[in-house]
């Protein structure tokens, strides 16, 4: 009996050894990084600064992959349906991660159980901004004060997309202040951004990411930030909890996860590498000129911000009957 179980412990182990070696000689092939946003945002820009070091880590080509569109759920959908053996990464956000599932029904994965967490990278508030050539004011106040003088309806405001934080963040602003805001979503950070500055769009709410460049440039003005508490890199810049919207909170993430069944030890692979790379000084530098704050963590805490979120963006949206499909 004994050597009956010797010789089957043997052929176990000895069919897990090629799969092992496998994960163990990974990467044998370009590893790609979806991106379920538009080129030029700070999901984009952050996708870049990673996959530049993994590729001298990994000694494979690690090319970007810009899939936009349907509010991050082309590109997600496509890194749920692609093969998990590491060839394929996803680079999810709050929204194409976490507020999707509360804003539709027909998704064809679940976020809190089809994707295998691997990190957090950045987080970021976002913020509420104007053109201040078009909207002079200088404050939440003063701005609510410009709209209400105005038929409902009068104003409208830009997002990189529906279904981002940043359109959540809207919506849950026009609930909070009974305003009737026009929701205009680009597909992407750039074209929201070109908008608020050209003044077709001069209000928005944004992921910090992709606004900072056009604040320190005095293109938009910053007038509160979506944290609960003030932002560590802009002190000066109120919140909209103290500017009178009490309780209010949205933080911008993204995270790298990879499609079902991708194995573990490919994670274990990653997990130090993203270490190394989120403390590099010129990363740490570049991410924080964008307005975010690297946080690589463990696949636990990546998974945990994603039901915590989902589970808020359900209660929220039912509360502020914010949903885009029927």
């Amino acid at each position: 009996m004994t050597q009956r179980r010797a010789l089957l412990a043997s052929a176990l182990a000895g069919l897990a050894v090629p799969r092992l070696a496998r994960a163990q000689a990974w990467p044998t092939r370009p590893v790609r990084i979806v991106v379920p946003d538009a080129p030029g945002g700070g999901n984009d820009s952050t996708a870049r600064i990673f996959a530049n070091h993994l590729e001298q880590a990994l000694g494979q080509p690690v090319p970007v992959d810009n899939r936009a569109g349907a509010g991050g759920r082309i590109g997600v959908e496509h890194a749920f349906r692609s093969p998990g053996d590491g060839t394929t990464l996803l680079l999810g956000n709050a929204g194409s991660n976490g507020i999707n599932a509360a804003l539709y029904r027909d998704l064809p994965y679940n976020l809190e159980t089809s994707f295998v967490p691997i990190s957090l990278l950045v987080t970021g508030p976002n913020v509420l901004a104007v053109n201040p050539r078009v909207l002079p004011v200088a404050s939440v106040a003063e701005l609510l004060a410009l709209i209400r003088s105005q038929p409902r309806g009068h104003f409208n405001y830009a997002t990189a997309g529906a279904g981002s934080s940043a359109h959540f963040s809207a919506e849950l602003f026009k609930a909070m202040t009974d305003t009737d805001l026009v929701h205009v979503p680009f597909r992407g950070a750039a074209g929201m951004a070109q908008a608020a500055v050209a003044g077709d769009a001069p209000f928005l709410i944004a992921n910090m990411v992709n606004v900072m460049p056009f604040i320190r440039r005095g293109e938009l003005r910053m007038l509160a930030v979506t944290s609960l508490d003030r932002w560590p890199d802009a002190p000066e810049v109120p919140t909209l909890h103290e500017s009178g919207l009490q309780g209010f909170e949205t933080i911008a993430w993204n995270g790298l996860f990879g499609p079902p069944g991708l194995p573990d030890a490919i994670v274990q692979r990653l997990l130090p590498e993203l270490r190394r790379i989120g403390a590099l000084p010129e990363v740490v530098d570049r991410i924080k000129l964008l307005g975010g704050t690297i946080v690589t963590s463990p696949p636990e805490v990546l998974a945990a911000r994603v039901r915590a979120d989902i589970a808020k963006w359900k209660e929220l949206a039912q509360r502020a009957n914010i949903r885009i499909d029927g």
